[in-house]
């Protein structure tokens, strides 16, 4: 296929689905996942897409707003949050911070789950406001609009008095080199204290953050216990993680 036979079929797709992935492209167009990539720059450079960690999106979509990445990669989110919900157990105290893939894990907690969950997430603890037997903890601070979470030394003084069992932190980028990084430089101090707060740390991440960087360090890559990603565990791209000793689900 010529280029701009690739790039108009790029163009269509995002037309339909506001986004498209260079991972599934690279599939259905036949070719390299460098070859998709030099495309969707091309084509964001032209101003006719916007590039992102793993593909590209719409000009009309944001995908660092809350309500965009909301349906962005949902079955995806969806798998790693049913693989995730294996790792509770009643009587934990769980830190969970914002992100969408952390309120899909939300809303599939069984509901005979007894755990203390303590979160700065708006809309994780709306969604279980109705839960039969999870007792909710709303961190309150300034609320960071784009994430929906609470952040400021409020928050971060309030973390810092608790010791969780599980902290579940909602993964912007990791990368198994140069860590756990944030867009926000506040969101990014409370992540780092719900860490140090608790015994294990769990990543939840899709696949196109997996080997990302973000400007703000949260901590080494290493510091998580346990990564869940919609991979087999044997996948290539895990390897690194797995060699820094991370559990893989």
């Amino acid at each position: 296929m010529l280029k701009d036979e690739r790039h108009q079929l790029i163009l269509d797709t995002v037309r339909q689905q506001n986004k498209v992935l260079t991972v599934e492209l690279s599939q259905v167009l036949q070719v390299s996942e460098d070859t998709i990539r030099r495309d969707l720059k091309e084509l964001s450079e032209q101003g006719q897409v916007k590039k992102v960690h793993g593909g590209a999106v719409s000009h009309s979509l944001n995908p660092y707003s809350y309500q965009d990445r909301k349906v962005y990669a949902d079955a995806e989110k969806k798998q790693i949050a049913t693989k995730a919900t294996k790792l509770f157990r009643s009587g934990q105290v769980v830190f969970m911070d914002g992100g969408t893939s952390n309120l899909e894990l939300a809303r599939q907690f069984p509901q005979h789950l007894e755990i203390t969950l303590i979160t700065n997430s708006l809309p994780v603890a709306v969604e279980l406001a109705d839960h039969p037997m999870i007792e909710i903890i709303f961190i309150g601070g300034k609320l960071l609009k784009t994430a929906q979470v609470t952040i400021g030394p409020e928050v971060i003084e309030t973390v810092k008095g608790i010791r969780a069992d599980i902290c579940v932190l909602g993964t912007r980028s990791i990368h198994h080199q140069l860590g756990i990084t944030e867009i926000d430089w506040d969101e990014t101090k409370v992540k780092r204290a719900m860490m140090e707060s608790s015994a294990e740390t769990v990543s939840l991440v899709i696949k196109e953050k997996i080997d990302t960087v973000q400007p703000y360090i949260i901590g080494e890559s290493k510091k998580v216990d346990i990564l869940v990603s919609s991979l087999d565990k044997h996948d290539p791209l895990l390897r690194p993680y797995i060699a820094l000793g991370i559990e893989i689900i």
